[in-house]
């Protein structure tokens, strides 16, 4: 069941602390919290629920709100709620009304908020605040509404970046051989747990071999180097003992052992390990290193080696995701567990672009896989210019214009690199410690909307410094000459004041 809050929070002046004080309207979570349109996607999230039956479920804005302090301050779940509790500024930002030393939440609810807020509205929530910031600063909105009015075609403005990479899961690095003795060792698990209520009818457990397959499985992993042949061979015994293994389950489900006496996990790790087996023996049977859509993890089985090619990292497991950048903002626009090309999603994107502004793009800045003769032709239709040189044999000769040019959208793509690093370096993209494939989706979401609001937050820290510097110099102000129209403009710019509701005092 979802109630909603009968009264709208109070500002953070009003937050009721134990001890004498009050919070800064400057703190940065104060700051993030105005940023985030809680209310816009309540009732997308309450939906979800009951409006009858069931206790009442925590808000939506304690959520979202949770998920992005564990992301932002990279912590574990349990860690996070710890941090919660001890610190004021947090609880406000989930929408707490008074400081309670007791924590809001268990760390296990951290787990449903990813399974119910889904990518999808992550999603949506990053692109609407998105898009109200560059609405905000872009001065031709109002000559943008007047050509829709009068009918007129409305000129493409902007610059696209897109670009594809991985983003990692938590998972041991797979070998045929490891995977196989995994299956193994579980294998013989199940068959423990499925011999114990058969103990009576059965009096000798089915042999399994397991001392035997252990010795000759470290006998070849404990090698540095191994030969082919002998990797080939190893891999071969470990099949023929899982072979034997899964009969035996078989012969103890026919003697009147039930599954219901393994676990959940069991189960679904049995199903996983029987297209395990049949994948690795129709590669060692035609002596091949591939086959279509292949398990690399018992526990993560939705996860697919992903061939990137790059130095150091020529293959990453997890997912591979397919990104926009605009105005240094990124969008997550595609994420699939399986290997695709992102060339053919270049049109989808552009599209994406044009629902979300209102036009289409005035460049598109991409990497050589992108530049197909379909997408320059796609492009060239709606006087979209795309990036890199022309298709064919290189010109012998070169203006000045056209290498400056090159440079400078080479140059200006760079920028969706520095984004993937900041997600992987400062955030949780190069390591996805979430198990579900629908929870890892919802994790990989949050660190880009993250990575947008900590790129506002630095605006606003940026504005509010210029408070106390000259213009022109940029050396330090004395405080009876801050000149409070200039910055007063830019915070209107940028949508973190609102003139017309005299709300200055609210970051000031």
């Amino acid at each position: 069941m979802y109630r909603k809050e009968g009264q709208p929070l109070p500002p953070p002046e009003k937050f009721e602390l134990p001890f004498e004080g009050k919070l800064s309207p400057n703190n940065r979570w104060v700051i993030m919290a105005e940023l985030i349109p809680w209310d816009d996607f309540e009732e997308e999230y309450a939906k979800l629920f009951s409006a009858e039956k069931g206790a009442p479920a925590k808000l939506f804005r304690m959520a979202l709100g949770t998920l992005i302090i564990k992301e932002k301050l990279g912590t574990s779940d349990r860690e996070t709620i710890e941090q919660i509790r001890e610190n004021p500024y947090l609880q406000y930002f989930i929408g707490l009304n008074c400081y309670q030393q007791e924590p809001p939440l268990e760390s296990s609810m951290l787990v449903h908020f990813r399974k119910r807020i889904d990518g999808e509205l992550i999603n949506k929530i990053n692109k609407k605040i998105v898009k109200r910031e560059i609405d905000k600063s872009d001065k031709e909105v109002k000559k943008k509404d007047c050509l829709q009015e009068k009918g007129e075609k409305i000129k493409n403005k902007g610059k696209l970046i897109l670009d594809a990479t991985c983003a990692p899961a938590d998972i041991k690095y797979p070998t045929d051989l490891g995977i196989l003795n995994q299956a193994r060792i579980e294998t013989e698990r199940i068959i423990d747990n499925l011999y114990k209520p058969l103990r009576v009818k059965l009096r000798k457990k089915p042999r399994t071999s397991r001392k035997i397959a252990r010795k000759e499985y470290l006998k070849v992993a404990k090698k540095r180097k191994v030969s082919y042949q002998e990797r080939r061979k190893a891999i071969g015994k470990q099949l023929k003992y899982l072979k034997k293994n899964l009969g035996n389950i078989e012969d103890l489900i026919q003697a009147g052992a039930s599954l219901e006496n393994l676990s959940k996990r069991q189960k679904n790790c049995l199903e996983t390990i029987k297209k395990v087996y049949e994948q690795q023996q129709s590669m060692w049977e035609n002596k091949t290193q591939s086959v279509p859509q292949r398990i690399v993890s018992l526990t993560q089985p939705h996860i697919r080696p992903i061939v990137r090619g790059k130095a150091g990292k020529p293959i990453e497991f997890g997912a591979k995701l397919s990104v926009s950048c605009v105005g240094n903002y990124v969008f997550l626009d595609k994420i699939s567990w399986e290997n695709f090309n992102e060339s053919c999603h270049l049109k989808e994107q552009v599209e994406k672009y044009k629902e979300t502004f209102g036009y289409y793009p005035e460049s598109v800045h991409v990497d050589k896989i992108y530049r197909t003769r379909e997408n320059r032709n796609w492009c060239k239709e709606r006087g979209i210019r795309i990036s890199g040189p022309k298709l064919g044999r290189p010109p012998k000769n070169v203006s000045e214009e056209e290498k400056k040019q090159a440079h400078s959208d080479e140059c200006f793509r760079n920028a969706i690199e520095g984004k993937f690093g900041q997600a992987k370096r400062r955030f949780s993209l190069n390591l996805v410690m979430t198990k579900l494939p629908e929870t890892s989706i919802t994790s990989i979401a949050i660190t880009f909307l993250v990575v947008n609001l900590s790129k506002l937050l630095r605006q606003f820290v940026s504005l509010f410094l210029s408070l106390f510097t000259n213009n022109r110099t940029g050396e330090p102000l004395k405080p009876p000459f801050i000149n409070f129209d200039y910055t007063l403009n830019n915070f209107y710019v940028l949508k973190l004041i609102d003139l017309s509701e005299n709300s200055w005092s609210k970051v000031a």
